[in-house]
C-alpha cells in the first residue's frame, strides 16, 4: 500500500504505520468470517493470486536484469565473518518459516479420514506451489539485483531516485495482487487464534449466529486484530520477525518434534539405524534452532538501533 502511494505521490506525507493501521482495519472486517470451512473459496483465490504475483515479480526481475536500466550486479559476500555466519542461520530460519507453511494442510488433513491420503496430497500441492513461487522469485531476484536485492523484492523495482524500472502500471498491479493475497493469507492464519478464543468464550449449545456467540466472537476477534496491528505498526521488522518465528517455532516443529515423537511412538531398537538417524536430526536441528534464534535476536537488535517505534521504514 505504501509502495503504490509513493509511486503516485513521491512527496506524500503518509507514514508506514498509517498504512499498517489501514490494513488492520481491513483485517478487522475480514476476521469476522465465522469458520475455516467458509474460507475454502478464499484459499483458492489466494493460490491464484500467489501464482500471479510470483510470476509477475519473476518476469519483472528478468526484464530489469536484461535491460540497461538494471543496477550493477554484485554477488560478493560480506567480509565480516560474524555477519556471514549469523546471516546464514538467519536465512535458514526464514526458509523454515516459508516451508513450514506445509503444517497448515497437515493440520487440515487430520480433520477428516483418510488422514494419510489427504495429508500426502495436501503437502504435495503445498510444497509444489511454495517451491515454484519462492524459488522463481528468489533466483531471478538475486540474479537481477545481486546483494542489493531487498527483503521485499518489489522494492527493487524502483531505482535509488524513486524512478520505476518497469512500467508504473505493472508495479501497481503486482502490489495489488500482493495486498489481496496477504489479506486472504492473514484471514487463514487468524483461524487457529479464533478457534482458541471461541472455545474459551463461545457456548456450543447456542447457534453460531446467536447473540450469545456473535457478541463474544466480534469482541475477542477485534481485540486480537487490534493488538496484532498495534505491534506491527510499532515494530515494522517483517523479515526479522519471520526469522524469529522460523527459529523459535518452525525449525523445532518441522525437524525436532517429529523425530522425537516417532522414536517415542514406534520405539525402534537402538540397534536400528532409524533410531540414531532420528536422534541425530533432532540434536543437530535443536542446535540450529538455538543458533538461529540468537541470530534472529541479533538482527532485530541491530535493526532496532536504526529504527524507532512506529518507524517509517
Amino acid at each position: 500500500m505504501q509502495a503504490i502511494y509513493v509511486l503516485w505521490n513521491p512527496n506524500g506525507t503518509m507514514k508506514l504505520y498509517e498504512f499498517v493501521i489501514t490494513f488492520g482495519v481491513l483485517m478487522l472486517i475480514l476476521a469476522q468470517v465465522p469458520s475455516f470451512h467458509s474460507l475454502r473459496h478464499i484459499n483458492l483465490i489466494s493460490l491464484l493470486l500467489c501464482l500471479l504475483y510470483s510470476s509477475s515479480a519473476t518476469a519483472a526481475s528478468i526484464y530489469i536484469g536484461t535491460s540497461s536500466k538494471g543496477p550493477h550486479k554484485d554477488y560478493s559476500l560480506s567480509s565480516n565473518d560474524e555477519t556471514r555466519i549469523f546471516g546464514i542461520f538467519n536465512a535458514m530460519a526464514i526458509v523454515a518459516t516459508t516451508f513450514g507453511n506445509g503444517i497448515i494442510p497437515e493440520i487440515q488433513a487430520t480433520l477428516a479420514p483418510p488422514v494419510k491420503g489427504k495429508m500426502f496430497k495436501g503437502l504435495c500441492v503445498c510444497y509444489a506451489v511454495v517451491t515454484v513461487t519462492f524459488f522463481s522469485v528468489g533466483i531471478s531476484g538475486y540474479w537481477a539485483f545481486g546483494n542489493e536485492a531487498a527483503g521485499l523484492i518489489l522494492s527493487n523495482f524502483l531505482d535509488h531516485d524513486g524512478n520505476p524500472l518497469v512500467p508504473r502500471w505493472f508495479i501497481v498491479m503486482i502490489n495489488i495482487f500482493t495486498i489481496l493475497q496477504l489479506s486472504a493469507v492473514a484471514v487463514v492464519y487468524l483461524q487457529p487464534t479464533n478457534e482458541v478464543l471461541e472455545k474459551t468464550f463461545a457456548d456450543p449449545t447456542s447457534g453460531e449466529f446467536s447473540a450469545r456467540n456473535v457478541i463474544p466472537r466480534v469482541i475477542s476477534r477485534s481485540i486480537s486484530v487490534i493488538l496484532a496491528t498495534t505491534i506491527a505498526a510499532m515494530l515494522p521488522f517483517f523479515g526479522d520477525i519471520n526469522a524469529m518465528i522460523g527459529a523459535f517455532g518452525f525449525l523445532p516443529l518441522d525437524f525436532v518434534l517429529p523425530m522425537v515423537l516417532f522414536n517415542l511412538t514406534f520405539k525402534p531398537s537402538k540397534r536400528n539405524p532409524v533410531f540414531w538417524l532420528n536422534s541425530s536430526i533432532a540434536v543437530v536441528f535443536s542446535a540450529v534452532s538455538v543458533t538461529a534464534t540468537v541470530a534472529a535476536v541479533r538482527q532485530i537488535s541491530l535493526d532496532a538501533k536504526t529504527y524507532k517505534l512506529f518507524a517509517n521504514v
